[in-house]
């Protein structure tokens, strides 16, 4: 029985570890506005939450929606343009680590 406990354990060791992310085009307030699916990160793979926000007459960000996604390559960044800002925020730390907060 010993054994068999020890078999398990080095198995979930030694497995690859895949994390699952949101996968969702337009997410705001805490809903999906389309079809809440997953996606499994693949090599290379991280979960990405873009953020989008308008930009008022006097500068400010004013937060509009979330895409969620899996992206590869991905790295943090900021985007800015004369209307809008785009925010991508990218994680792999834990399962569905792609949820916006704050915003």
């Amino acid at each position: 029985m010993f054994v068999v406990f020890l078999l398990g354990i080095v198995f979930l060791v030694c497995s690859k570890i895949t994390n699952t992310c949101y996968k969702c085009r337009k997410y705001h307030l805490g809903l999906c506005y389309d079809t809440m699916k997953t996606c499994t990160l693949k090599d290379q793979q991280s979960c990405a939450v873009e953020n989008l926000y308008f930009l008022t007459r006097k500068g400010r960000s004013m937060y509009y929606y979330s895409k969620l996604s899996c992206i590869t390559n991905c790295e943090d960044i900021n985007f800015l343009s004369f209307e809008k800002r785009t925010e991508l925020i990218c994680c792999k730390h834990s399962n569905y680590c792609n949820l916006p907060e704050g915003v």
